[in-house]
């Protein structure tokens, strides 16, 4: 039976466009947290965050990702920090496997600067706050089953790169994306 596939990194690794690329490729569903939140709000991550404050978002993004984990298998994309609380890599990589996207603190800062307003980076250096960030998640990030370089490549391409990784490991069958 497939696995589910959860994608972690930092904000602007690439995770929602590349989990995206994933899901199609794969025929499979795709489950973006933020997303999911987004609409179950009504409004956008940093509105969230202003309102109920980090440590209750935090709690519906667990809530979200096991949810998402007992449904059919699928490709996850949690937000960025949910991989850095305690446990939750271990309780997803017993139904699923972890595939880190990773991107420098600079290039996650630019590609986040280029979307949608993300409350943990803003400020006058978003570079530096990335680079903080980097940092405190990094460690919990390298505890995925597999990494897979997102800093150069275009989406497409780090996409086939997880599907790769996908089919050979998680029980996926081999349908690959075509170029």
């Amino acid at each position: 039976m497939p696995r589910h596939l959860v994608l972690v990194g930092l904000p602007g690794s690439g995770k929602s466009t590349v989990g995206k690329l994933v899901a199609e490729g794969l025929g499979a569903p795709l489950i973006d947290i933020d997303s999911l939140l987004i609409r179950q709000m009504g409004m956008p991550v940093a509105q969230i965050f202003g309102m109920i404050g980090e440590p209750r978002f935090r709690q519906m993004e667990r809530d979200a990702v096991t949810a998402a984990l007992h449904a059919a298998p699928s490709v996850i994309v949690p937000g960025a920090g949910w991989a850095a609380q305690p446990g939750q890599l271990d309780k997803a990589r017993v139904i699923g496997t972890i595939i880190y996207l990773k991107c420098t603190a600079t290039m996650a800062a630019h590609r986040s600067q280029q979307g949608e307003v993300r409350p943990l980076i803003t400020g006058a250096d978003p570079v530096q706050r990335m680079r903080e960030l980097f940092k405190e998640r990094e460690p919990f990030y390298r505890l995925a089953d597999y990494e897979v370089a997102a800093e150069t490549s275009a989406p497409a391409v780090v996409a086939e790169g997880v599907i790769r990784v996908a089919t050979s490991s998680a029980g996926w069958p081999g349908t690959v994306l075509s170029k």
